[in-house]
């Protein structure tokens, strides 16, 4: 079914093909027909964080970004949904067309540029949701706001988010907001991630429940850079770390259409430097939650995830580009790989 559903959609600008497929989505969902899609949500829950997830398998950010469609999708049998990158301030991201498929690998180039309704928009459809999953909100920093004053940004969203997460994820390493990607590094991280983990504990002890913090990190880094970035994380108590974001690379889509195009690379093209983060973290962090996400498009990539070391697996592009089957089959790879 899908597949003919996509013949269609890719007919579409990429961008408007999105807007489509979520609403047929939210369709099927009122029509009771979503979990057939994917053919009912994998029962494996797991402990991660400190919380229960009903199996590996998530939604990255940046499919749903306001949480306009949280019960469709989470009907497709995620065992939890990420959703955002949220800022303070509605904006509109950069101008279209900031969205491009690469078919042949699998992949897709994005320039949204954080394009959202503000985070009380989010807040409130968060709060009317019905999905018994685990909601994750991805928080980052409005495009005016100077780089040297994002911690304001990010602890404006902290606060209005809390209440409504079960874990709060850093966005510091989308590829399409200016100067985005310097707070991964040195005294700017730390300060960043000290402010929010103090806010957080503050918050945490006001609401009488502990909400996780994970930072999202780029792919573009080597050894030395995960190195330092993974000793920061640790210094200052973060939970979990969320690996990785889109590459700006194009070594591995060299020659093909659109792969010139500004903007940032998922899909298929960036799994191999996706786990190479992984696997650094994970020798890094022996004890640290991570959570893959990065060209995951069949059961046997999501185990390679796993077998780099996360604890947990995201999509994103794969899903795009197969559908909700995809969701189910990962969930069952990982679950008979655990004996269950």
């Amino acid at each position: 079914m899908y597949s003919l559903a996509r013949k269609i959609l890719f007919r579409l600008d990429a961008e408007t093909a999105h807007g489509v497929a979520l609403t047929g989505v939210d369709l099927a969902e009122r029509l009771g027909l979503a979990a057939r899609l994917s053919g009912g949500r994998v029962e494996d829950p797991v402990e991660v964080m400190g919380l229960r997830f009903p199996n590996r398998v998530g939604l990255a950010a940046g499919l749903d970004k306001n949480a306009d469609h949280l019960d469709a999708l989470g009907a497709l049998g995620f065992g939890f949904v990420e959703v955002g990158t949220v800022t303070p301030k509605p904006q509109p991201g950069n101008p279209r067309p900031r969205m491009f498929r690469l078919p042949e690998a699998g992949a897709i180039i994005n320039r949204m540029g954080f394009n959202n309704a503000g985070v009380d928009h989010l807040v409130e459809k968060v709060m009317a949701s019905r999905y018994d999953g685990v909601i994750g909100i991805n928080i980052g920093k409005n495009l005016t706001t100077p780089v040297e004053q994002a911690v304001d940004d990010y602890l404006i969203c902290l606060r209005k988010v809390h209440a409504h997460a079960h874990y709060i994820t850093v966005n510091i390493s989308s590829p399409n907001t200016p100067g985005l990607r310097t707070l991964q590094f040195g005294e700017q991280l730390d300060a960043l991630l000290s402010a929010l983990r103090e806010e957080g504990g503050r918050l945490d002890r006001d609401g009488g429940r502990r909400v996780p913090l994970a930072v999202k990190i780029a792919p573009d880094m080597d050894a030395e850079e995960v190195g330092l970035v993974a000793r920061c994380l640790a210094a200052n108590g973060i939970d979990a770390v969320i690996a990785t974001n889109t590459t700006i690379s194009r070594d591995a889509v060299a020659g093909l259409v659109h792969a010139e195009e500004a903007g940032g690379l998922s899909g298929r093209p960036v799994f191999e430097a996706s786990n190479a983060v992984i696997r650094e973290l994970r020798r890094q962090l022996p004890e640290m939650p991570i959570i893959g996400v990065g060209g995951i498009d069949s059961g046997a990539a999501a185990l390679d995830k796993r077998d780099a070391g996360a604890d947990l697996v995201q999509l994103y592009s794969g899903f795009i580009y197969r559908g909700p089957a995809l969701v189910g089959e990962c969930a069952r790879a990982l679950k008979a790989r655990d004996g269950r």
